[in-house]
């Protein structure tokens, strides 16, 4: 409940909110223009340029629904806040990172306070608009947090060739402090439930994905069936199993498995996790052979991207407008057909010389489908969740996006390598279409988990619509109209 009575402009709430999940998103990809300058400054394997990605991916996901718990329990801003200061102090580490290990661990410890960042984020900024206008905030935020995670290859490639790879994580220290001025000036305070800390849930959904995404990165080179690999992948699922049960058995479960009965909200989180398997392992795929194959500079690969990088910036925020008219299901389903379209084209005419015109009708087509896809997808997930069960639902949606962010990269890497895949210009493309294609057969799928949405997801339940009508002006129901 928010614990104050005044709204600041609505312009200013929607920026607070967003430049830190922007901030957040971009920090996904914005070391992958730069994995090849990695490569030769830090030495690093190609093992190593997958951390890189997945070590904040992982530790961004594992935290996030105990920064949701956090944030309920101490105030949301406030975790917000803690979680920027946090994530401006690792990026920091990470600037100053003399080799490859420092620079992953810098990168968990960045992942960490960028947990606080989405989920928080979202739910700060529900309970900071009014009812009316919540579709174009949500809209808006999620063209924003779209944005971030679609130019962080642009970003990264512009500082590094204009200084140094060094310079893209000094960017964070004064969009961090901005934040941090903004938070305190326009957003406020609110929180959940002060239920006790799951932290045994936390020990075991941590350990299991790491172990099952290690599992995957390792298996090509160590072998499908050596001891390491089946320890990540068996010993990671056993844990997986063993968090769905201890979750079950709580009442203040860390992820409160109630939540998956409601059809919107588990449908939306399977095709968060299908979506950012197939696009943004294809992205790690794609940035490098514009680099390694085609020998364009980091600057070069990213102003390439554009027609897909700056789509979002436009459809998404129109897609928040329109979803309240034509239903979640038809924009998403539409998102992700685009996206598979534009993949499977993009796929099929990658070739060393490819003309770079070839490109452009799949990049836009992948750039438009993630414009339609990621606020309509924030919809269906909150459609029906209670106010006390607001930020667990968006942290739940954001922990399994960011772990198909991690599987996804270590998926279509694993298919990379498999195929014979090798960072130079002869050995790469070959396998890299390969892996493209297969990225492109998961969001086909997608397309079909998507058609399950209900109808009209993106309107509440008849309770939750009594709920928000009977809410005072300054407190209202967290419920997207």
């Amino acid at each position: 409940m928010s614990t104050t009575a005044r709204r600041a402009p609505v312009g200013l709430v929607i920026l607070a909110a967003s430049v830190p999940a922007f901030m957040a998103s971009l920090d996904n990809l914005v070391v992958t223009n730069a994995l090849p300058v990695l490569a030769t400054d830090l030495e690093a394997t190609l093992e190593q340029l997958q951390w890189f990605v997945n070590g904040y991916s992982l530790a961004f996901a594992s935290m996030i629904l105990m920064a949701v718990a956090l944030g309920d329990r101490y105030g949301r801003r406030r975790v917000f806040s803690g979680g920027i200061a946090l994530f401006t102090f690792a990026s920091i580490l990470c600037a100053l990172a003399p080799t490859a290990e420092a620079l992953i661990a810098a990168r968990v410890l960045q992942g960490i306070g960028g947990a606080a960042l989405m989920p928080l984020s979202l739910a700060i900024l529900a309970s900071n608009v009014s009812e009316r206008m919540r579709p174009m905030a949500i809209g808006i935020w999620g063209g924003v947090a779209g944005l971030g995670v679609a130019v962080g290859p642009l970003v990264g490639g512009a500082v590094v060739e204009g200084m140094s790879w060094h310079a893209m994580f000094w960017l964070n220290v004064p969009v961090g402090i901005l934040a941090l001025m903004l938070i305190r000036a326009y957003l406020t305070e609110s929180r959940g439930a002060r239920a006790p800390l799951d932290i045994v849930g936390l020990g075991l959904g941590m350990a299991g994905v790491f172990g099952v995404v290690f599992g995957i990165i390792r298996g090509n080179e160590a072998g499908w069936t050596s001891g390491q690999v089946l320890a990540g992948l068996v010993g990671g699922s056993v844990l997986l199993a063993g968090f769905v049960a201890w979750e079950r058995r709580r009442d203040d479960a860390l992820l409160p498995m109630r939540l998956f009965r409601d059809r919107s909200f588990s449908v939306a989180n399977v095709v968060g996790v299908m979506f950012s398997i197939g696009i943004l392992g294809a992205v790690f795929i794609l940035i490098q052979f514009l680099q390694v194959v085609q020998g364009k500079s980091p600057l070069e690969a990213g102003v390439m991207t554009m027609p897909w990088t700056m789509a979002p910036l436009v459809v998404a925020p129109l897609t928040g407008l329109i979803a309240p008219r034509v239903g979640t299901r038809a924009l998403v389903t539409a998102g992700v057909s685009s996206q598979a379209v534009g993949l499977a084209w993009i796929g099929l005419v990658l070739d060393p010389s490819v003309a770079y015109g070839a490109l452009v009708p799949g990049f836009v087509l992948c750039g438009v489908g993630m414009g339609l896809v990621f606020a309509p997808l924030a919809t269906a997930v909150l459609a029906h969740m209670s106010e006390a069960d607001q930020a667990k639902a968006s942290g739940t949606n954001a922990t399994l996006r960011e772990i198909g962010v991690a599987l996804g990269i270590a998926i279509l890497t694993a298919v990379f390598t498999g195929a014979g895949g090798e960072l130079t210009p002869t050995g790469y493309t070959d396998a890299a279409q390969t892996a493209v294609l297969v990225g492109a057969a998961i969001l086909a799928v997608t397309v079909m988990v998507a058609t399950l949405l209900p109808r009209r997801s993106d309107q509440p339940t008849v309770a939750a619509r009594d709920d928000a009508a009977g809410a005072p002006a300054e407190a209202p129901a967290l419920i997207p109209a």
